[in-house]
């Protein structure tokens, strides 16, 4: 077993690929050194370097293939926006970030996406966004599906922006919001209301959009995502009521046609 504060021999391949890559000597497509040659550079097992690989699988930074030549080993591959998501997903859930620095972080950047996608966005780009939009329009939605659609448009407006980065970060951050939010609105009595000014907030913003009002589509997104927050955080006491009684929840759940338990 390693000391207190001494990194385990794992955590050395992942430090030696770290400086790998950031250095620019390894990049996308490139191959790792192969296990037994790599175990010998860094003077570790092969057991180590074999678990430093599925850490990085699990990251999305590698790909590993069965056979000789250059079809096999172990290779470098593009980080995958899901993998970013679910990283952050975890850390929100374990409350390593607070959520009030989470919404300060997405506004900057949903901004951003707001302004670029005024700049950027084709008719066709949006067209994904509009569909969201068609889905919460639905008198009779229920509260998943609904909080699911949301997700979607803010994704999609992120998408529309063209800028790969921005809109990663912002999947990754309102992915990591929903089932926090999702909890805010099982717990809502007065959803008709709080739905209600969703509904018109996501229609201001993606009409700011269409008509290429970069700034007028930034400020509305800055005040749906504070207001809406808001409203999901403090709430009167009689505006929210406790978790129902779990066949009280399954009534429901079949009345609004959809089920809340996921």
């Amino acid at each position: 077993m390693p000391r207190s504060g001494q990194p385990q021999a794992f955590e050395l391949v992942l430090a030696w690929v770290d400086a790998q890559i950031l250095e620019g000597r390894l990049g996308v497509g490139d191959h790792l050194l192969a296990e037994r040659e790599l175990a010998a550079t860094l003077d570790v097992s092969r057991a180590a370097v074999r678990e430093a690989v599925r850490t990085l699988q699990a990251q999305g930074v590698v790909n590993s293939f069965v056979g000789a030549g250059s079809g096999g080993g172990t290779v470098l591959t593009s980080v995958p926006s899901r993998a970013l998501s679910r990283l952050l997903r975890l850390h929100v859930a374990l409350a390593n970030f607070p959520l009030p620095d989470v919404i300060e972080v997405r506004i900057a950047l949903e901004r951003l996406s707001a302004r670029l996608a005024v700049a950027n966005a084709s008719t066709d780009d949006l067209a994904e966004a509009r569909r969201a939009l068609e889905v919460m329009r639905d008198s009779a939605i229920n509260r998943q599906a609904f909080n699911d659609a949301d997700t979607e448009f803010h994704v999609a407006l992120a998408t529309a922006a063209g800028n790969r980065l921005a809109s990663d970060l912002t999947a990754a951050i309102r992915e990591s919001m929903r089932l926090p939010i999702l909890d805010r609105f099982r717990h809502l009595r007065d959803w008709d209301e709080v739905v209600g000014d969703l509904r018109s907030d996501h229609e201001a913003i993606f009409a700011a959009i269409e008509r290429r009002d970069a700034d007028e589509a930034e400020r509305l997104v800055e005040a749906h995502i504070r207001s809406a927050w808001l409203a999901l955080t403090h709430e009167p006491d009689d505006a929210l009521v406790e978790p129902l009684p779990e066949d009280e929840l399954a009534a429901r759940e079949g009345a609004e046609g959809g089920d809340l338990s996921s």
